[in-house]
C-alpha cells in the first residue's frame, strides 16, 4: 500500500476490546510502525486478498452457456500473448 503519493483524507473509526488494542499495539511496536499504519496495512492486505480470492461467480444461464461455449472452442494462435511471453519478466534480472 503506497501512502507517500497520496494524502490520507478518508477517516475510519473502529472499536476494539482492551485485549485487542494491547495485541495490536504490541504487534505495531514489533513491526516498527504506528498503530494506524499497522492496522491500515493489515486491513488493506486482507481486503486485497479477499477480493483476489473470489471463486464463486454468479451468472445467468445465458452467461454460463456462453462461457461453456467459449471454453469448448479450439485454441487459436494469439500473437499478442506469444509476444508477451517471449519477453523477460519484469521481476527477473536482465
Amino acid at each position: 500500500m503506497s501512502t507517500a503519493s497520496s494524502a490520507r483524507t478518508a477517516r475510519l473509526g473502529l472499536r476494539a476490546t482492551p485485549q485487542q488494542e494491547t495485541v495490536l499495539r504490541r504487534a505495531a511496536d514489533v513491526a516498527h510502525k504506528s498503530l494506524t499504519d499497522f492496522i491500515l496495512d493489515a486491513a488493506y492486505q486482507a481486503a486485497e486478498q479477499t477480493l483476489l480470492d473470489q471463486r464463486l461467480f454468479m451468472v445467468s444461464g445465458h452467461q454460463y452457456q456462453a462461457l461453456l461455449e467459449m471454453l469448448d472452442r479450439p485454441e487459436s494462435d494469439n500473437a499478442g500473448l506469444a509476444d508477451l511471453f517471449s519477453r523477460p519478466s519484469v521481476w527477473t534480472d536482465r
